[in-house]
C-alpha cells in the first residue's frame, strides 16, 4: 500500500459498489481477501480505497462507478483531512478554470511526484491575482509536500470539472462535505440566507464579519453579479475562510457573470478587526450566539459601541454594533439573532438607542426549523447606518412568520415560499412608506415612542395584534359545517356486521421472508437500500444534491403527509424512493399500524425506522397485504422485546396463501376500513380546530358567549 493512501469507510465502499452496506459487511465475512482495515476504529473501520477499487475491480463489481463517487471518496478519505484536500482541489479547480492550458501541460507528466512539484508555482500565479500576495490572505499556496497525497484528487477533479464545469465541480464538492459534516459548521441554510440577501438589496461591496462558509456571501452573488462587485468575508478559523474565498472565486464561472474581487482575513472578528478599513453596502451575518468571552474586558473603550458598551451576557450586540459601523451611510445590515436578544434586560438600554437614532429598522420572527438550532425561532435584525442629516424613523416593522410554518415543514419548498414572499412584501411596503397598515397575526409597524417603555420588548408575537380567531367567525362556520359532513361520511363509512364463520379460519401460511425469497414482493430498508438511479436524481433537478420529502415513522403511526427531508448527505445514505402500492411498516414502537403508498406520497423517500415491502401485482394484493399484517396477532409474535422498546421482524410476518381474486376481496375490505379511519382522523382534527378556534374567539373578544 502507498503512503498516506485515502481512506474510505464501509458506507463509502457501498456507495463506490453501488450496494448497501450490509453487502460491504458480508463481503467482509466472506472473502478472505478482502482489504484489511488500516485505520478507524472497531465498530467503524476504515480501508485503503487503492486496495479496495483494486479488489473490487479484481471482483467485477466497479465497473460503472461515477466519477463524482470517486472524487468525493478520495477528498472525503484523504489523509490530512476533507477540509485540507477542499482547500488543494478549490486551488487546482481555479487553475483549470484560469489558465487551463499551463494545466494541460502540468498534466502531461503521469509522475505524481513530479506534478506536486510544479504544482505550488502555478498555483501561486493563480491566487494572487485572486486573492492578494500571501501575507494579504486567508488561502495559502500549499506546498509540494502537502500536494503529493491530493494529486490523484486534483486529476480527478480536473477531469471532472471538464465534464460540469469548474464552479459546479467545487459546489459539488462542498455541498456533500457540508452534508456530510452538519455538526462540525455554523450553517445558514440557502433558503433563509437569500432572504437576507433580499432584505438587504443589491450590494456593490458587501461584508460579512463570520462568514463560516460563506453562505451568506454566496447569496450576495447569487442576487447581483454586477462587474466590480467586492465581496469581504472574516471568521476566526483560517479554513473557513480559505473555503469563503475559493467559493466566491468560483461563483460566476461557466458563463455565468465576472467574479467578483474577493478579499477574506482570518481573526476574531470583534478582538481584532482585520477589516476596519472596510465600509460596505451590506452587511450579512450569522454570529456565533450566547458567547461569554467575546472580550468584553479589552475592548471597553472600543469606538464601534456607538449605542452602548454591550454587557458580558449580550455578544449579539457587540455584533450588532460592529456591522453598523462597517457600514457606509445609509446601507443596510440583516443579522440572524436568537429571539432572546428582544426582552432581556441587559441589552434594553441599546435596544432603546438603537431605536431613538433609527438604526433598527425590522424584527422578523422566522419559524422554528428555518435555521438551526431547529427547536428555536430565530428573528432576523434589519438595520440601516442613519445618514448625518437624516430624520430618525419614526416606525419598526415587527414581522411573525411563526405560524405560516412548522418547524416539520418550513424546509419545503411551498412552505418556505409562503415565508419569504410574506417577508418580503411586508419590508419592501415598509420600506417604501415608512409604515405598514396591520396585518393581524402577521406584521405591523409600531411607533418607537410605542416601544421605549421599561423592557424595551421588541418581540414580534407580543407585540402584533392577533389574528381573528381561526380565520373569524366566517371560518368557524366553514370548519364546523366540514365537520359535520365529515362525521356523517364516518357514519356511511363505519365497517358494517360482517357475517361470522362457522369455525376459524386455517388458512395455509407463508412469511413475508419467504415471499421476498420467493420473489413475489421485495423487502428494503432505508439502512440498506440501492442507489438511486441516475433519471431519479436528474428529475430532481439538483445535480445530486436531491431535498427530497422523506415518509418518516411518525408520518405513518398518525397518517400524515412526509414531514421529512433527505439532504443527500453521505450519513443519510441514498434514499429508497416510494411507488404507489408500496406498503410500509414501522419496525419499532410494537404498534400494529401499516400503510399503502398512495399517488400523493409516491416519490417521498423511506424514512429511518420503516420497512417497504414492494408486491409483485401479479402475486400480492396490497391492501390485502397490509391489512393482514395489521394483525394484533400476527404482530405479538414477530416482536421481540428489550428493555426501552419492542422491534418488529418484518421477515417473521405472516400471510394466508390465498389466490389474487380471494385476496382482492379481502383488499377491498382493508381499503374500506382505511377510509374509515381516515375520516375519523380528519374529525378529530376538525374537533380540535372548531374547540381552539371558540376558545380563542370567546377570550380575545371576537365572540359572544
Amino acid at each position: 500500500m502507498q503512503d498516506n493512501a485515502t481512506e474510505v469507510t464501509a458506507a463509502g465502499i457501498a456507495r463506490l459498489a453501488g450496494v448497501g452496506r450490509a453487502a460491504v459487511s458480508n463481503w467482509r465475512r466472506r472473502h478472505a481477501d478482502f482489504p484489511k482495515p488500516v485505520g478507524g476504529t472497531e465498530t467503524s473501520p476504515s480501508f485503503a480505497l487503492p486496495e479496495v477499487e483494486e479488489w473490487l475491480r479484481t471482483q467485477g463489481k466497479l465497473a460503472e462507478v461515477p466519477l463524482r463517487e470517486r472524487v468525493w471518496q478520495q477528498l472525503a478519505g484523504h489523509p490530512a483531512g476533507p477540509v485540507t484536500a477542499l482547500l488543494h482541489a478549490g486551488s487546482v479547480l481555479l487553475l483549470v478554470h484560469d489558465r487551463p492550458t499551463e494545466w494541460l501541460a502540468l498534466t502531461r507528466t503521469d509522475d505524481d511526484r513530479a506534478l506536486a512539484e510544479l504544482l505550488p508555482a502555478a498555483l501561486e500565479g493563480v491566487l494572487t491575482p485572486r486573492f492578494g500576495h500571501a501575507t494579504e490572505r486567508a488561502l495559502t499556496t500549499p506546498t509540494s509536500t502537502a500536494l503529493l497525497p491530493s494529486v490523484p484528487l486534483l486529476r480527478g477533479a480536473a477531469e471532472l470539472a471538464a465534464e460540469r464545469g469548474a464552479r459546479s465541480t467545487f459546489a459539488f464538492l462542498l455541498g456533500r462535505h457540508l452534508d456530510a459534516n452538519p455538526r462540525q459548521y455554523t450553517l445558514t441554510p440557502p433558503g433563509p440566507a437569500e432572504l437576507m440577501a433580499a432584505l438587504a438589496g443589491p450590494a456593490g461591496t458587501a461584508l460579512d464579519p463570520a462568514c463560516g462558509t460563506g453562505a451568506l456571501l454566496h447569496a450576495v452573488r447569487a442576487l447581483d453579479t454586477r462587474p466590480g462587485q467586492r465581496l469581504y468575508g472574516q471568521d476566526a478559523t483560517a479554513e473557513l475562510a480559505a473555503l469563503t474565498a475559493l467559493r466566491l472565486a468560483l461563483d460566476g464561472h461557466d458563463g455565468e457573470g465576472a467574479a467578483p474581487a474577493i478579499r477574506t482575513a482570518t481573526a476574531d472578528t470583534l478582538r481584532h478587526d482585520a477589516l476596519g478599513d472596510v465600509r460596505a453596502d451590506v452587511v450579512l451575518a450569522h454570529p456565533p450566539f450566547n458567547e461569554r468571552g467575546w472580550g468584553h474586558d479589552e475592548l471597553a473603550y472600543d469606538p464601534r459601541w456607538e449605542y452602548g458598551f454591550p454587557a458580558r451576557t449580550e455578544s449579539e450586540l457587540a455584533w450588532v454594533q460592529h456591522a453598523l459601523a462597517r457600514l457606509k451611510d445609509g446601507g443596510t445590515a440583516v443579522l440572524l439573532m436568537p429571539p432572546a436578544v428582544t426582552s432581556r434586560r441587559s441589552g434594553r438600554r441599546i435596544r432603546a438607542d438603537l431605536l431613538r437614532r433609527g438604526a433598527l429598522r425590522a424584527v422578523i420572527a422566522l419559524p422554528a426549523g428555518a435555521v438551526p438550532p431547529n427547536n428555536i425561532p430565530l428573528h432576523l435584525w434589519v438595520l440601516r447606518r442613519p445618514a448625518a442629516a437624516a430624520p430618525a424613523a419614526p416606525e419598526l416593522l415587527l414581522v411573525d412568520t411563526t405560524s405560516l410554518a412548522g418547524p416539520g415543514d418550513v424546509r419545503e419548498k411551498q412552505a418556505w415560499a409562503a415565508v419569504r414572499d410574506a417577508v418580503l412584501d411586508a419590508w419592501r411596503t415598509f420600506d417604501r412608506a415608512g409604515a405598514l397598515a396591520e396585518r393581524p397575526g402577521l406584521a405591523r409597524s409600531v411607533p418607537v415612542i410605542e416601544l421605549l417603555d421599561d423592557e424595551v420588548d421588541l418581540a414580534p408575537a407580543r407585540r402584533l395584534p392577533p389574528p381573528a380567531a381561526a380565520g373569524g367567525a366566517g371560518e368557524l362556520t366553514a370548519v364546523r359545517e366540514r365537520l359535520a359532513d365529515t362525521l356523517r361520511l364516518t357514519t356511511k363509512l363505519a365497517p358494517q356486521d360482517a357475517p361470522p364463520t362457522a369455525s376459524p379460519a386455517r388458512w395455509p401460511q407463508t412469511t413475508i421472508g419467504e415471499l421476498a425469497r420467493a420473489g413475489a414482493l421485495t423487502l428494503r430498508t432505508a439502512a440498506t437500500s440501492a442507489p438511486v438511479t441516475a433519471s431519479a436524481t436528474a428529475a430532481s433537478g439538483t445535480g445530486g444534491h436531491a431535498r427530497v420529502p422523506v415518509l418518516t415513522d411518525h408520518d405513518v403511526l398518525a397518517g400524515a403527509a412526509p414531514s421529512g427531508t433527505h439532504t443527500g448527505s453521505a450519513a443519510d445514505g441514498e434514499p429508497v424512493l416510494l411507488e404507489a402500492g408500496d406498503v410500509v411498516v414501522p419496525v419499532v414502537g410494537g404498534g400494529a399500524v401499516v400503510r399503502v403508498v398512495d399517488e400523493a406520497t409516491a416519490g417521498a423517500a423511506l424514512g429511518r425506522g420503516l420497512a417497504l415491502l414492494r408486491p409483485d401485482p401479479a402475486a400480492l394484493d396490497p391492501w390485502f397485504l397490509a391489512g393482514f399484517l395489521r394483525g394484533t396477532a400476527n404482530n405479538r409474535q414477530a416482536s421481540s422485546y428489550a428493555s426501552t422498546a419492542t422491534r418488529l421482524d418484518v421477515r417473521r410476518l405472516q400471510l394466508p396463501r390465498l389466490p389474487l381474486a380471494e385476496q382482492a376481496g379481502y383488499g377491498a375490505r382493508f381499503r374500506s376500513l382505511a377510509a374509515f379511519e381516515d375520516a375519523l382522523r380528519l374529525a378529530g382534527r376538525l374537533g380540535e380546530q372548531l374547540v381552539q378556534g371558540l376558545h380563542d374567539g370567546l377570550t380575545d373578544g371576537v365572540l359572544e358567549p
